[in-house]
């Protein structure tokens, strides 16, 4: 079991989501939030596995901690697979989740029903002393031609996954969690850390 790991994050939604998923599989949780030194990897890398493997790997570095880090994003086949690795800034460096919502469904209002194809895609490194672990989730679905729903973050108030009749944001955390690109991710982490023992 690994005693303590570090989520190379300070996005509170995917914190509020990773966490109750590796309950009881890791002792100690921390976050760059629970961390005051100035801690920052550039997300240079050109695929969602990159960037994940390159955070995961320099905080591990930096801390010593074993670090968990992950990329997402949305995936639009109408768009040419836009966002992908820009969705947290599609509308700008610092731009809103709704900012970022706004640009996608201004891109998108044209695009008809039946070919607004897209996925969530989330590829999760974990970062430990023998080396760096990849995991992936995908959950498939389409874009909206409007908000629905007031939870979750990102894209999930224009995002209805495949099969379903709520959008990730008219979900409870506890349904999202059975379902979403991050979750099938972290179960493939949980699958790898019973099975784990640290060098």
């Amino acid at each position: 079991m690994i005693n303590k790991l570090l989520l190379a994050t300070r996005n509170r939604g995917k914190i509020k989501e990773i966490v109750p998923l590796l309950d009881g599989i890791v002792k100690n949780i921390i976050s760059l939030a629970d961390i005051d030194e100035p801690l920052h990897v550039e997300e240079t890398g050109e695929t969602f596995e990159k960037n994940a493997i390159l955070k995961a790997e320099s905080l591990f570095k930096q801390t010593g901690i074993v670090t968990l880090a992950d990329d997402s994003g949305l995936e639009v086949d109408a768009l040419g697979g836009q966002p992908g690795v820009l969705s947290a800034r599609f509308a700008g460096e610092s731009a809103a989740d709704a900012e970022n919502n706004e640009k996608l469904l201004n891109l998108m209002h044209h695009v008809p029903l039946g070919e607004r194809r897209g996925r969530f895609r989330c590829v999760m490194a974990l970062a430990v002393p023998d080396g760096t672990r990849t995991f992936e989730g995908v959950v498939e679905g389409e874009i909206l031609t409007e908000r629905r729903g007031s939870g979750g973050f990102g894209y999930d108030p224009v995002f209805l996954p495949s099969g379903h009749t709520e959008t990730f944001a008219e979900m409870s955390l506890e349904q999202k969690n059975l379902i979403s690109h991050r979750a099938l991710a972290v179960l493939k982490l949980v699958t790898f850390l019973k099975n784990y023992s640290p060098v």
